[in-house]
């Protein structure tokens, strides 16, 4: 028989671990539940002596090197039951708190649920009730009893369990939510800790959630602007504060029985800047924002959370998301439906949410375009505040004009030449751009020198332009693979140079067809060139028409010099590569400069 005395709980025997272990883990693993009911045959005798020997001496360093050398069978079964015998020492030391807990009540991701509802009372609170639950927190209805109140009580999820990161978002709501005092937010009362464990009391709003309101059908467009505004104003305010929310959603606000909306949850959010008296903010900041990580929730994050790096996160990105919970109240659904978290990510990358009108004919068009404005992809075309945004709801309302119909001059060209999110992979382009602005140099004064030498054969001026190019074109791609993993955009643009490089070398051959002379075409080099760079334009950045224009107009004085047609080009298709070139790659090595620790 497995040895019971050796998975001992603090005095209790193994069935008093089993039921334990499971309230707070789930279903035991498989190791374990092969343990309690080995069968005397060899192999399991070998695993129950060996168990045994490694708990003799708890604490003491094993090498499991040399376990596996000697039994090779067990090793992984002895890790996973060595383990759990070290989790139900844990255990032992701290279920004493939860003693009267019972056996029910699991948490989605298997992690256990402290069940403060069979106590009589924790700290100054008593006749808990659960009344919600999300991935970090739990929240109780509770009596407070020195101000004989009902509140709202959080704690977390996963108790003294919880990890660092845990603990850190929970301070970070709490120091957030606390400097807040709007009549939409949910007030904050009191933080503190019991037995280790953290809590802190709020405001209890009698209702229900806004997505609960969602589920039974969309809300009447004016009826959703009424609930919104309220919402905006709220937002403002923290945003006045310097608190991003972050993870806005019809989850995270509360509806009370009068239909009054409140803003909860702001385990997320981030303090933007330290205020007088503050609690750290800079440190809780850091804490919960890291380059990589994505923080909110798909399809109601803006895309620049979904890219997950913090430095572009700013009160924009919460204007993103009450858009986009409007959009849910009017149309009954998220902007992006998707099969997956990833996917949804993914489209609120790439595409542009569906016109709303087109899932709910209702919806007015000036309230559509309200929509539109909010759900912007770049930042600074949506609504410079979230009470701007309230002030062109409220003017809806009104039946007065609304500020997103009115499209100024610089709104349009700002879209035109903005960078789109894949820009960030030329700065690794940025080096070899100024290395391939030097051949591009020496590849055209060489032939012009040719030209001007007479040489009037057409195949040296192939073998330049075909071999040498073409050379150098394996190298570029070869050193790019060198430094990283290639995008499938960086594919696309490859193609496209890929094909102004065989137009180029096609020339020869029209011009021999033709029975021009040798060169005689050269001026279409520049008009190639300047429709690679539109393309670039439309993937990776607007400023790229600018390039594009510039490498139109040099066919001009390419027609009318032909003597020194490609010199002109060199030296202006160089230009065209190294000034962008050596921008992404400061970028690039002022972002390495940022992430060095």
């Amino acid at each position: 028989m497995f040895c019971v005395n050796s998975l001992r709980l603090a005095g209790d025997g193994w069935s008093d671990y089993n039921s334990h272990a499971r309230m707070w883990w789930g279903p035991l693993p498989h190791a374990v539940r092969l343990g309690a009911e080995m069968s005397n045959d060899s192999r399991d005798t070998r695993l129950h002596h060996q168990l045994e020997d490694l708990l003799v001496h708890p604490g003491a360093p094993i090498d499991w090197n040399e376990i596996a050398t000697r039994n090779p069978d067990l090793v992984d079964e002895l890790r996973e039951l060595y383990g759990t015998a070290q989790l139900a020492s844990a255990l032992g030391r701290t279920v004493s708190w939860f003693a009267d807990s019972r056996d029910e009540g699991h948490f989605p991701d298997g992690a256990p649920l402290p069940l403060l509802n069979s106590h009589p009372g924790f700290a100054d609170y008593e006749q808990l009730v659960e009344i919600g639950r999300g991935g970090m927190g739990v929240v109780y209805r509770a009596r407070q009893r020195s101000l004989n109140r009902d509140v709202a009580l959080k704690m977390m999820v996963r108790g003294l369990f919880s990890t660092s990161e845990d603990f850190r978002r929970f301070r970070t709501e709490a120091a957030s939510a606390a400097q807040l005092n709007h009549p939409h937010i949910v007030s904050f009362y009191e933080v503190g800790e019991q037995g280790g464990l953290p809590y802190f009391s709020m405001q209890l709003v009698e209702g229900e959630t806004l997505a609960e309101r969602l589920s039974r059908s969309p809300i009447v467009p004016r009826e959703a602007c009424e609930i919104l505004i309220p919402v905006c104003r709220a937002i403002g305010h923290a945003h006045r504060q310097g608190v991003l929310h972050r993870d806005l959603k019809p989850s995270n606000i509360l509806l009370d029985r009068a239909g009054h909306p409140y803003v909860s949850d702001f385990g997320l959010a981030r303090i933007v800047h330290e205020r007088d008296g503050g609690a750290g903010p800079s440190e809780l900041a850091h804490a919960t924002t890291r380059t990589g990580a994505i923080l909110g929730t798909p399809g109601y994050m803006a895309p620049e959370q979904a890219v997950g790096d913090p430095r572009q996160i700013g009160p924009a990105a919460d204007i993103y998301s009450l858009g986009s919970v409007l959009f849910a109240m009017v149309t009954g659904r998220p902007p992006f439906l998707c099969a997956s978290p990833a996917d949804a990510v993914i489209m609120a990358l790439e595409h542009e949410p569906p016109p709303p009108r087109l899932l709910n004919p209702a919806i007015d068009p000036d309230l559509e375009m309200i929509l539109l404005k909010a759900l912007q992809k770049p930042s600074d075309l949506r609504y410079v505040s979230a009470d701007e945004f309230a002030d062109d709801l409220r003017a809806y309302l009104n039946h007065e004009p609304v500020q997103a119909r009115s499209s100024r001059l610089a709104d349009v060209l700002s879209r035109a030449f903005r960078p789109t999110h894949h820009v960030g992979i030329l700065r690794q382009w940025g080096l070899l751009w100024m290395w391939h602005s030097l051949v591009l140099l020496v590849l055209c004064l060489t032939t012009n020198y040719m030209q001007w030498i007479d040489i009037r054969s057409r195949m040296p001026y192939v073998a330049l332009w075909t071999v040498g190019l073409g050379t150098w074109g394996l190298a570029f791609w070869g050193l790019r693979h060198r430094a990283g993993p290639v995008t499938f955009v960086e594919r696309q643009i490859a193609h496209l140079w890929a094909a102004s490089m065989a137009s180029s070398s096609m020339l020869f051959l029209i011009e021999r067809l033709l029975g021009l002379p040798v060169l005689s075409l050269s001026p279409v080099l520049a008009l190639f060139a300047a429709s690679v760079f539109i393309g670039k334009a439309g993937v990776l950045s607007g400023e790229f028409y600018v390039q594009a224009a510039v490498m139109f107009l040099c066919a001009v004085p390419m027609a009318l010099y032909p003597s020194v047609g490609l010199a002109i080009f060199g030296v202006i298709s160089a230009l065209t590569f190294l000034i962008p070139g050596w921008k992404f790659h400061r970028e690039l090595r002022g972002r390495d400069l940022v992430e060095k620790p």
